[in-house]
């Protein structure tokens, strides 16, 4: 697989986000599937391997940590502090104290002595950033992380941070229908030589051209049902998107899936989709999409067919926005 690069590591251009083995998307797979899946993505090329301290209230670390830990030293492990689970809730704290506990606590669940790119989950926006990010640094001098990189913020708060402490990494989501990192982010990244890590960027599923009603596909734990995008108006009008979708991947010579893929492959060399998946032939397939490269052609069909104006409904519920600090396109 072709390799990109992450602050001081050569990772695998496609990287696996690890939480919907443990944590949002309802009923977790059970341990040997899940297992199966990470040996595979590992077996197929993946180098880099996303998880973090929310997921599962720690389950998916403790996963990772079992499973990898005999080829640690063949993969990039990223994982987050900042967030967690405490008494059952989500709780968001960016206190230096606190992600100096929540890194000891992932330490132990990942079976390892240091985290290779270690995230502030989210900005605590009651803690000014540099003292959050003063934290990670002081992780990265005492060896238990060796870069750091922040998830859900804007350019302004990117430059705030990388002025206490070079950022290796941004993560946030960005895909076909969600292009907010367009505003702003990407060409800060750019600028000061961030890589940009894209979760979600098969869209929750909906590039997959798999899910045609959430309303019965989807268990009622999942994370999507809170998503104003999967409501059934809002959904109805995007399905309208995907007929033509499926004729550009047809046309192409690939699956839907491989084609929101190499879209995102070719927005960027420092820009590095992470997929989810508990399906090894859903793995496999995706993989295949490192190899593809898409005409300048078929990037402007697709630009033009989906894109913020396209798509119907905001990527967050008004109560999770708040929570973040990326920047929104005006309504």
């Amino acid at each position: 697989m072709q390799q990109r690069r992450i602050g001081p590591f050569s990772v695998s251009a496609l990287g696996l986000g690890c939480m919907n083995l443990s944590h949002a998307y309802g009923t977790p797979p059970a341990p040997e599937a899940a297992q199966a899946l990470l040996l595979r993505a590992l077996e197929r090329g993946i180098s880099l391997f996303d998880t973090a301290a929310l997921y599962g209230f720690g389950a998916n670390e403790t996963l990772v940590g079992r499973v990898l830990k005999p080829h640690r030293s063949k993969i990039v492990l990223a994982s987050k502090g900042g967030m967690t689970g405490i008494d059952g809730r989500r709780v968001i704290d960016g206190r230096p104290q606190s992600l100096k506990r929540d890194c000891e606590a992932s330490l132990q669940r990942l079976q390892t002595d240091v985290i290779d790119l270690y995230y502030l989950h989210r900005w605590d926006k009651q803690v000014p950033i540099e003292d959050s990010v003063g934290a990670l640094a002081g992780l990265v001098q005492a060896g238990k992380v060796r870069s750091i990189g922040l998830s859900e913020v804007s350019a302004a708060t990117l430059r705030r941070a990388h002025a206490v402490h070079p950022i290796a990494a941004l993560q946030s989501e960005y895909s076909l229908w969600t292009r907010e990192a367009e505003i702003a982010t990407l060409a800060a990244c750019r600028e000061l030589g961030v890589a940009f890590v894209a979760f979600s960027p098969l869209a929750r599923a909906f590039l997959t051209d798999t899910l045609h009603d959430p309303e019965t596909q989807l268990e009622a734990r999942d994370i999507r049902r809170q998503m104003p995008r999967f409501e059934p108006a809002n959904y109805a009008k995007n399905l309208e998107l995907l007929p033509e979708y499926r004729r550009i991947a047809t046309a192409a010579g690939c699956s839907p899936a491989q084609l929101a893929l190499a879209w995102l492959l070719a927005q960027g060399e420092d820009i590095v989709p992470i997929f989810g998946t508990r399906s090894l032939a859903h793995c496999d397939e995706n993989i295949g999409a490192a190899a593809l490269r898409p005409d300048r052609r078929v990037i402007e069909q697709l630009d033009a067919l989906i894109n913020r104006r396209t798509v119907a409904g905001p990527r967050y519920n008004a109560a999770t926005q708040l929570e973040i600090d990326t920047e929104t396109f005006p309504d």
